[in-house]
């Protein structure tokens, strides 16, 4: 899937209300708590085009196990970023499906991609340095 984003523009500022540092209710440190769980963001891209259930989701991302997935969704439940949807039906149907806030979080993530796609191979380069020297 190719995905185009517009040139990138200048960051709206936001101004938040003075928080000491580190506290525990700053929106900041909890947008860089979602982006450090490395397979929140790979779960909210996975969903991005309607609800699936885990197995779908599972075999979707690859790499993650069974217990990590239920841990990330359950997570993800309790922050308000996905609904968690049962059927009544033999065997039972669970899906899920994000909410408006993981939609948002559809933003940051593609415009990450976006940067990645542009700059990954220069910082890998510079880290690991260029694989053909």
């Amino acid at each position: 899937m190719t995905i185009e984003m517009a040139a990138p523009e200048t960051p709206e500022i936001v101004e938040f209300p003075e928080y000491g540092d580190y506290e525990s209710d700053c929106p900041a440190r909890l947008a860089v708590d979602i982006f450090g769980n490395s397979w929140l963001t790979v779960i909210v891209y996975t969903l991005r085009d309607g609800p699936l259930r885990p197995i779908e989701l599972q075999r979707s991302i690859g790499g993650i196990s069974q217990k990590m997935l239920t841990q990330t969704l359950r997570r993800m439940e309790r922050m308000g970023l996905l609904d968690r949807r049962r059927y009544a039906e033999a065997p039972p149907r669970v899906e899920y499906e994000l909410t408006a806030a993981g939609r948002d979080l559809l933003t940051p993530i593609l415009a990450l991609g976006v940067w990645a796609d542009r700059h990954g191979d220069a910082v890998r380069a510079a880290l690991y340095g260029d694989p053909e020297d």
